[in-house]
């Protein structure tokens, strides 16, 4: 499932997570690609360690935690610090590529990626190019949004990013592992909460709702895994 997310940054917090990236240091980010990947990618990538870096994913952290639409999408049960990239100049693109099944994260411990995402940074219009391509069984989506936006998409789906023709695209990148680890499992929740957030605006709490509630938290219980 690829779903887009509008706002997920206001407007305060895009300008400070701005300004934090504009003073840190920046590297090749092949050091973080597998070993497919790095053949293929050919970008900048905000070091670990930097001084900003900190501060700005506590700030991606904390808005993603308040999304509900996130949530209810990847129904995340750990998610791997955020990494930030630029794409500009002769480091302008990334390849087709599929993101490694497993990252370790600063713990030390491994982590699943079923879901990846994408917070748009840059305003698409100080820049051309920069699309994000996911390819999936039902075509090819190419994907840029207005900076604060997210796109949430399989990490599983082969995706590219196209080359930064005139200005700079800066995006925060992450993946997810998901308390529902089948993608089909997690559409149907998907689905039905939403169907249910509709319903709840349209009828109220209406007993139907209730037990149609219940059902999603049943099969949510089902089919998470600790």
């Amino acid at each position: 499932m690829l779903l887009t997310i509008d706002g997920v940054l206001t407007p305060q917090e895009l300008s400070t997570v701005r300004a934090l990236l504009s003073q840190a240091r920046w590297a090749s980010g092949s050091a973080t690609a597998g070993v497919q990947a790095a053949t293929v990618k050919n970008n900048e990538q905000v070091e670990e360690g930097s001084p900003p870096l900190a501060q700005a994913r506590e700030i991606v952290l904390t808005a993603l935690n308040r999304n509900a639409l996130f949530f209810s999408a990847a129904l995340p049960a750990r998610i791997l610090p955020p990494f930030f990239n630029r794409y500009r100049g002769q480091t302008n693109h990334y390849g087709p590529h599929v993101d490694g099944a497993v990252r370790r994260g600063g713990d030390g411990r491994w982590l699943r990626t079923d879901v990846s995402a994408t917070l748009f940074l840059s305003d698409p219009a100080s820049y051309d190019g920069g699309e994000l391509t996911v390819h999936d069984t039902f075509g090819v989506h190419r994907v840029k949004l207005a900076a604060g936006a997210m796109v949430v998409y399989p990490s599983s789906s082969v995706h590219e990013v196209a080359p930064v023709m005139r200005g700079e695209r800066i995006a925060c990148f992450m993946f997810i592992e998901s308390l529902v680890r089948d993608p089909l499992a997690r559409r149907v929740l998907f689905d039905l909460d939403m169907a249910l957030v509709e319903l709840r605006a349209q009828l109220g709490e209406t007993p139907p709702l209730v037990r149609l509630t219940g059902v999603y938290h049943n099969l949510l219980r089902r089919w998470a895994q600790g």
